[in-house]
């Protein structure tokens, strides 16, 4: 079985910037939107009175769930569901968190709309995202390397903050700020390693789904000298930039 990505790796900076604004507090009961195996939600409950990790992966959040028993966390669960639908208890959290969570509803204004029912009123939801594509260099390279045009939507739907301040506006959100944040992503000790890696990524099946098997090759040896131009004493970095977004459930 494949390795599947370590996205706590690539995103290490953007964690401890997530972390920093989310300004978790003893007294609060914090969702965590698209936890994957958890760590945002483990770091929140140990600052807070209680956490719940929700992500789509079952995989994902049953190891999760293993870490934060290795780890002893007792005020810590997890569920396996579709965010969109899901049954919250109505103004069960004090704080929603997401570190590139929330960029992947199908029905953003509905998932976010049954996000904000889960808040108390006033509460805050601190999410981050990506910025455009033409601002990561990560997305430049794995694209490059398969020769194909560049995509809007999916991991960039949250892009356009002007698109975000109207869906979560319509889905009962208030005082919408938006804050530049740039920070370099991590994929592997090496080139063979990044590469590896980034041919596990949903987004690179995708980009190499249409190639024959020669073209595939091609593109992965491109990839492969791409990634060796990144290596740093410290492994495979790449530039990239994102948007925090905070924003406060209205008080009805």
């Amino acid at each position: 079985m494949d390795q599947p990505f370590d996205y706590d790796a690539e995103l290490r900076r953007y964690h401890e910037r997530l972390q920093a604004a989310a300004k978790v507090g003893p007294d609060d009961h914090v969702l965590d939107i698209g936890c994957g195996t958890g760590l945002t939600t483990r770091d929140a409950a140990r600052r807070a009175a209680s956490a719940v990790g929700v992500d789509i992966s079952a995989q994902m959040v049953a190891t999760a769930r293993g870490l934060a028993e290795q780890e002893g966390l007792r005020n810590v669960a997890f569920e396996q569901a579709d965010v969109q639908d899901h049954a919250f208890p109505s103004d069960r959290f004090s704080l929603g968190i997401s570190r590139f969570g929330t960029m992947f509803f199908t029905d953003p204004e509905v998932a976010f709309t049954n996000i904000a029912r889960a808040l108390r009123p006033g509460s805050r939801l601190v999410q981050l995202v990506w910025q455009d594509s033409k601002h990561q260099e990560w997305y430049a390279v794995f694209r490059g390397a398969q020769r194909t045009e560049p995509v809007t939507g999916g991991a960039f739907s949250l892009a356009d903050p002007a698109t975000a301040q109207r869906i979560l506006t319509a889905a009962g959100f208030t005082g919408i700020q938006v804050t530049d944040v740039r920070e370099p992503v991590y994929y592997g000790r090496d080139a063979e390693t990044a590469c590896e890696a980034a041919s596990s990524l949903r987004m690179t099946q995708d980009l190499v789904a249409g190639l024959d098997p020669t073209q595939a090759e091609h593109a992965r040896q491109r990839l492969l000298a791409d990634l060796a131009a990144h290596q740093t004493p410290d492994g495979v970095w790449f530039d990239s930039r994102a948007w925090i977004i905070t924003a406060h459930r209205r008080r009805d």
